[in-house]
């Protein structure tokens, strides 16, 4: 199993906007992930009530110039907030800036709240999830096509080039857990797959459903990779680390926790199951004990 880094967009260990402090403090625990870690991982929100938040695709560039001997990637962007022809353009570039390093995560996009406050309509999921399906249709266009033209219900574009068209292409990774028509998007369109992590027996169900679409589809389902974002609460104390992951505000059902042996088996459970990488959440940034003791004694059980 590999391993990406989630690294904080501005809410996590920020409790006034003090933008300094915060850019010194992730480049500070940043610099001990990026020695271990084989990706770096960005969210793509515009808000969180009145917490700070760093935009999304900015941040990421940022990392991209900084740290240059790993995988970038979005945990995952919004369809909604770029149009798709203009982000490809914008992910070719960063592809040949980086020198191949990226992984496009791209959804459909979740919290009503910064939709409505941005000024974006926030349509019923079928109706995102049909947007985000044109929205890939749209960017495999233009990295894959010279001059590239699409047609949809919802996006259009007319011999457009995207020069230079990026080689390789970045891999193209959608998120989410919709059975019926996500998990079909994936199987038609996706180099990997991206969910946040569950219970075992509901990422198992999910598969097999990945599993039946790829069939449908007529693709090899061994060639999607499968991987999922995981919160971590870890300690040395097992008690310790328990009562750490019942005080944090994030949903349980995505939460591992526990001393690294608990940490190590519950991942090893998820890696049976055919998770290749996982890309770690981890709640004590800035400070740099759990990042620490996750690498230590968890990463080298698990490579």
């Amino acid at each position: 199993m590999d391993f990406g880094y989630s690294v904080p967009s501005g809410d996590r260990g920020m409790e006034t906007i003090r933008p300094g402090l915060f850019f010194g403090d992730a480049a500070r625990v940043l610099d001990i992930a990026t020695e271990a870690f084989s990706s770096i991982w960005v969210s793509d929100h515009l808000m969180f009530e009145s917490k700070p938040r760093w935009e999304c695709w900015t941040w990421l560039t940022w990392l991209a110039a900084r740290y240059p001997n790993v995988q970038l990637g979005t945990l995952v962007l919004c369809n909604a907030f770029r149009n798709p022809a203009i982000l490809a353009k914008m992910a070719a570039t960063l592809q040949e800036l980086s020198d191949g390093r990226l992984i496009l995560g791209y959804g459909a996009g979740w919290h009503a709240g910064e939709f409505r406050a941005y000024g974006y309509e926030y349509p019923a999921p079928a109706e995102r999830v049909a947007m985000l399906e044109e929205g890939v249709q749209v960017i495999r266009a233009l990295w894959g096509e010279a001059p590239a033209s699409f047609a949809g219900r919802y996006y259009r574009v007319s011999e457009a080039h995207c020069v230079p068209r990026p080689n390789p292409a970045p891999m193209l990774m959608i998120g989410g857990g919709g059975e019926r028509r996500t998990l079909r998007i994936v199987a038609r369109y996706a180099d990997w797959w991206n969910d946040v992590a569950a219970a075992p027996h509901v990422i198992r169900r999910k598969l097999a459903v990945l599993r039946e679409h790829c069939q449908a589809e007529g693709r090899d389902y061994d060639r999607i990779r499968k991987t999922l974002m995981v919160r971590v609460a870890i300690d040395r104390s097992h008690a310790a680390a328990l009562a750490h992951a019942a005080d944090l505000p994030e949903p349980k059902t995505s939460l591992l926790a526990g001393d690294p042996a608990a940490i190590r088996d519950q991942l090893a459970e998820l890696a049976e199951l055919g998770i290749s990488l996982c890309q770690i959440v981890l709640p004590g940034f800035p400070q740099t004990n759990d990042l620490r003791l996750f690498i230590d004694e968890v990463m080298p059980a698990l490579q």
